[in-house]
């Protein structure tokens, strides 16, 4: 039994290799990609496709994924996460700062790094609650985007944080680098997101979405994007970038959400300008208020240095 995935193909992914765009559009590892791309298993507008075919704007692809009863267990793996650091630990919560192309937990689909195996590889025993593979994890950054995450690893921990960020106690700061410049210069995106339909693995501002709001400010504008600090009071999946794209204004090098291709290529992008720079809340434990901080990834700061030239 297979899963079948279809979405068609976004402009910014014109000339993509199938092995690379697979992986960008379906949140998979680029080798799992090339692997069902071996199998037969990548079909462009009815053909079956090779690893290194490039992608054409508007095809429709089609993915046949492992079903249910086909896919191995989800397991924790524990191995090393290469430029994962460690910002605070202590008994109750660890703090991580999330590198680019590494996932939050294990899932089905993802072969590459997740911080759950990092963390166990570098021997911290983080709290049982939650799903076997999603222990610990009370929040989650894409793959593709960068920054500071909070792991419980006490089990009061677990609860108590579930629920500051249910309840929108958390202070989640973000930076974004977006093409052009918003009007207004500081304002809020108020708009419920929800599935994209017919595009698996998207999202859009939908009628009958979930309540997702945005708030943001221009912290510099350049002739061809804007650096913008961010603040969530929502977590929906995708919900930064979905929202500047609702605006007309995508992250840099977002192609899945309408971002200009050759902008990206300028400034030596494959992922979205998007990091997650501070994160603030209630310490579980002591009861004080906490704060953290990230700096911008080499790949992001170079971005910015490349933009300012322009």
């Amino acid at each position: 039994m297979t899963e079948l995935r279809t979405v068609l193909v976004p402009d910014g992914l014109a000339g993509e290799r199938v092995d690379a765009g697979v992986a960008r559009l379906f949140g998979l590892s680029r080798t799992r990609a090339a692997d069902l791309a071996g199998e037969g298993l990548v079909v462009v507008d009815g053909k079956v496709v090779g690893k290194s075919d490039r992608l054409a704007p508007g095809s429709m692809l089609e993915v046949s994924l492992p079903g249910a009863d086909q896919r191995p267990a989800v397991r924790v793996v524990a191995e090393p996460v290469p430029g994962m650091r460690i910002i605070h630990d202590d008994d109750d919560i660890v703090v991580v700062d999330k590198p680019v192309g590494v996932a939050a937990h294990p899932s089905v689909g993802w072969s590459g790094p997740d911080v759950v195996g990092g963390l166990a590889a570098a021997g911290y025993r983080i709290s049982t609650s939650g799903a076997p593979e999603r222990q610990g994890i009370v929040s989650r950054l894409d793959v593709g985007t960068s920054g500071l995450m909070v792991v419980a690893k006490s089990e009061y921990a677990y609860s108590q944080l579930k629920q500051a960020f249910r309840t929108r106690a958390v202070d989640k700061n973000y930076h974004a680098l977006v093409q052009g410049l918003p009007d207004p210069l500081v304002g809020t995106v108020d708009a419920p997101i929800g599935r994209h339909p017919g595009h698996d693995f998207k999202f859009a501002v939908m009628r009958n979405g979930k309540p997702s709001v945005t708030h943001y400010e221009v912290i510099e504008a350049f002739r061809h994007a804007s650096l913008l600090d961010i603040h969530l009071e929502t977590g929906r999946t995708h919900q930064i970038r979905v929202h500047m794209a609702a605006i007309k204004h995508p992250c840099c090098g977002d192609p899945l959400y309408g971002a200009d291709p050759t902008l990206a290529r300028k400034l030596g992008l494959d992922r979205q300008w998007l990091h997650a720079v501070g994160l603030g809340f209630e310490h579980p434990g002591t009861g004080a208020y906490v704060h953290f901080e990230s700096e911008y990834p080499e790949d992001l700061q170079r971005a910015l240095d490349v933009v300012a030239t322009f």
